[in-house]
């Protein structure tokens, strides 16, 4: 929920005055991208492997470090010029990160994507095979099948293996 729909101010990020807390700050979000990369690539081949029961153990930690990942760009947005000037070197390889960072998250969310598709089609194909199963296989008067009827049954599904 964003600051104007809850009503409430986020607090500021704490400021950013010396070489070593800018050098700080970038060292932190670097470790935190880290983990997050390392979370998210593990999440990636659970996925491919088709282990989704073994994902969902991964979504606290995963929505942790990227909280923590929000909380330090936005941080390192607010004060860009101090961390700027205290540390110029350090920015530059943080952008160049953030990049790859950028290219390892797109590959997670088309693996992502196929998957959500994947199970879509599968769901759709189960469904219309239970429909043509439920219809019945009669001529009516007119010598043609009978429609299917309007209100077919949903599909049930169980989330407990």
């Amino acid at each position: 929920m964003s600051e104007l729909a809850s009503g409430t101010r986020l607090p500021s990020p704490a400021p950013v005055g010396t070489a070593a807390e800018a050098e700080q700050l970038i060292k932190h979000l670097l470790d935190v991208m880290d983990a997050l990369l390392a979370t998210v690539e593990q999440e990636t081949a659970l996925v491919r492997a088709g282990r989704l029961n073994q994902v969902v153990t991964l979504e606290q930690t995963k929505a942790e470090l990227s909280r923590l990942y929000v909380a330090d760009t936005q941080r390192i947005r607010v004060h860009q010029s101090a961390v700027a000037k205290h540390t110029p070197a350090r920015l530059d390889d943080l952008r160049k990160r953030h990049d790859e960072f950028r290219a390892v998250l797109q590959i997670n969310l088309t693996v992502l994507a196929t998957a959500h598709a994947v199970s879509e089609s599968i769901m759709r194909g189960v469904s219309e095979e239970l429909a043509r199963k439920a219809q019945p296989q009669a001529y009516g008067s007119s010598g043609r099948t009978i429609a299917p009827a309007k209100g077919a049954q949903p599909l049930t599904l169980s989330r407990v293996l």
